[in-house]
């Protein structure tokens, strides 16, 4: 849906959707770094953003070429609103002064409104804009919106990978067998895996318990194997019914691992994809070290 506003100088547009997803996932896609690139390249190929996302930081929004717009965040709710103020041009990487061009739209706004209700979220985008460019938003902006919806809809996959200084015969015996899980699968040093089982075939159920040292928090993770390669591949679904994928690569006694996942809603990608890099990190740590 979209809608229009005329102000004196500048002409407010807006654009509303309705996401299957909650208002944390969908605030991941927009301001993650890769789905930030994915959703806005209906603006242009390569484009980014260059901040630290706070709340009255700057703000460069930039192509592949280095040119855009600078800007401040002018506030921000995390998972519920976002506004941006622009300020003036960048061209070549170098912010230029305001000059009578820029000063037309110097100080326009843009904002971002996520309100969630039972697990679906509605995205609302208001902006204003120079009436020239109209034409342009009003054609660009329903195909970014419809990139945003597409990702936050789908699951996101995040990869971590390591390079293991051990032969792959092994480095799969080290990830298979519960007696060598049990030494490495946690994220940090007050955690551990007091029990595993591990069925690897096709069909078959793993298990590891993974708590906190002081007991304060535990979980099971388990899933079922829907795909084994001896010292090749493991695919698996977890428990929640989402996807993952191991693939050990051979180079003499070096193996590499790339680790795939589907990411879950409840958390930042950035946090999932730290913790288990920081797993399989502790396995390169255990199998190297024994």
């Amino acid at each position: 849906m979209q809608t229009e506003t005329n102000t004196p100088s500048l002409k407010k547009i807006s654009f509303s959707t309705t996401i299957k997803a909650t208002k944390e996932k969908v605030w991941a896609v927009l301001w993650n770094d890769e789905t930030y690139k994915a959703w806005t390249s209906a603006f242009t190929q390569g484009s980014y953003a260059v901040s630290d996302w706070n709340e009255g930081s700057k703000i460069l929004f930039l192509d592949s070429k280095g040119s855009g717009m600078y800007s401040t965040i002018a506030k921000k709710i995390p998972n519920e609103f976002m506004s941006f103020k622009h300020i003036g041009e960048v061209k070549d990487n170098i912010e230029l002064p305001l000059d009578e061009k820029t000063q037309s739209w110097s100080g326009s706004m843009e904002e971002y409104t996520l309100k969630e209700t039972d697990g679906t979220t509605e995205l609302t985008i208001e902006m204003d804009a120079v009436e020239s460019f109209m034409d342009y938003f009003t054609k660009t902006f329903p195909v970014a919106i419809e990139n945003i919806k597409k990702l936050a809809e789908a699951k996101i996959a995040v990869t971590v990978e390591a390079n293991i200084h051990a032969p792959v015969a092994k480095v799969w015996a080290y990830w298979i067998k519960p007696e060598h899980i049990t030494q490495w699968c946690f994220a940090s040093p007050d955690w551990h895996a007091p029990h595993a089982e591990n069925d690897l075939q096709t069909g078959g159920k793993f298990s590891t318990r993974m708590e906190a040292k002081d007991g304060s928090f535990g979980f099971d993770f388990w899933g079922i194997y829907d795909d084994v390669k001896m010292n090749e591949l493991i695919v698996y679904t977890m428990g929640d019914g989402r996807k993952a994928s191991i693939i050990f690569s051979s180079d003499g006694n070096t193996t590499k691992i790339i680790e795939t996942f589907e990411a879950e809603d409840e958390n930042p990608v950035e946090m999932q994809r730290a913790g288990w890099q920081a797993i399989l990190d502790s396995f390169k740590k255990y199998t190297e070290a024994n």
